[in-house]
């Protein structure tokens, strides 16, 4: 069954919302891309209005900002720290928004949306 991103069919109760209508096409949600730590991989993918995504699979590298200094560097991701987003994901070391990693600055928090945005921002922590 495809996956949507209508509304639940249940009220937070648990009550059931009137149906109303079938699934749109316009409605379908794509599969999620978890980033990891690798050799670098992207792929460019269409979206609605003929726009375009970068979907990043994998990279090495991050680009650090120093808050201090406001100076941004393109550094080595040397491993992965922990993901607070879910438990799911710090096990098995998936990079999204908010993730911790170890570069050769010190510890950076990723502020870029690498599934898609296609590039990994991170500020010193």
């Amino acid at each position: 069954m495809a996956r949507s991103q209508v509304r639940s069919k249940r009220k937070y109760t648990g009550k059931k919302y009137k149906y109303f209508r079938k699934k749109r096409k316009r409605e379908l949600e794509r599969p999620r891309i978890d980033t990891e730590i690798g050799q670098e991989k992207k792929k460019k993918q269409r979206t609605m209005g003929g726009n375009f995504k970068i979907r990043l699979f994998a990279s090495q590298f991050i680009n650090v900002t120093d808050p201090n200094t406001n100076k941004t560097k393109k550094v080595r991701i040397l491993r992965f720290e922990s993901n607070d987003a879910s438990k799911d994901l710090n096990r098995r070391h998936v990079l999204t928004k908010g993730a911790i990693v170890e570069t050769e600055l010190g510890n950076a928090k990723i502020t870029s949306r690498p599934g898609q945005h296609g590039l990994l921002n991170a500020i010193l922590v």
